[in-house]
């Protein structure tokens, strides 16, 4: 799952860039207010954790944008400003969640799955089809009673795929959720994921919509 993180402190950003992303999130992050803003729209990003102290532009002016643009993408905000009146003020902005700092690594995880998990009608953190199973939190999938081995990113294109039942997804989608601004992507990459996932979990498991993408199959 993407996550764009809108802060401005060099050792609370990169902490959560780096934490995140170990934890099977990809992460883009932006320390100026305006830029934050920019990069809601430029791509499909699940969620937001954006703080509200930012040089150049307030987060709950940004918050606010978004939401009068018609932006819904689930928005945790992280601040020092623990009064009762700033927490509600960022709720009523819009906010899904609101977290004071200090916090912890986990909590903002936890808290980001779940909102992403609301977002897509999610009951349960489990995802499956068929006999293919998934949980985001320990990073593990099985086949049955047979955990599988997955690379980090044939990992990530499973949850993608599970987490969007009925959906196909287009080829230039999948590779936006599964790499960041900066990373490098080998022009068939998609295409190899999509292949080791089909020889460890059947070749009809992922259907491929000729002209269009990529979407779940027959369960395994």
């Amino acid at each position: 799952m993407r996550i764009l993180v809108v802060e401005d402190d060099p050792l609370i950003g990169d902490g959560l860039k780096m934490g995140l992303s170990q934890l099977g999130f990809v992460v883009d992050w932006f320390r100026q207010g305006r830029e934050g803003l920019a990069a809601l729209s430029a791509a499909p990003f699940d969620a937001v954790v954006l703080d509200l102290g930012l040089p150049g532009m307030d987060g709950m002016d940004i918050l606010s944008a978004w939401r009068q643009g018609g932006q819904d993408v689930p928005v945790l905000v992280l601040t020092a400003r623990d009064a009762l009146d700033d927490r509600l003020r960022g709720l009523d902005a819009g906010a899904d969640d609101y977290l004071v700092k200090p916090f912890a690594l986990s909590e903002v995880a936890a808290r980001l799955r779940a909102l992403i998990r609301r977002r897509h009608g999610q009951t349960s953190n489990r995802l499956s089809h068929g006999r293919v199973s998934l949980d985001p939190v320990a990073r593990t999938a099985w086949l049955g009673e047979v955990q599988l081995e997955l690379t980090a990113r044939e990992l990530a294109l499973l949850e993608l795929l599970l987490s969007s039942k009925g959906r196909v997804l287009p080829r230039d989608l999948i590779e936006e959720k599964l790499y960041g601004w900066g990373q490098e992507l080998e022009s068939n990459a998609v295409e190899v994921y999509v292949h080791h996932l089909r020889k460890k979990l059947g070749a009809g498991f992922i259907r491929t919509q000729r002209g269009v993408g990529y979407a779940l199959g027959e369960p395994a």
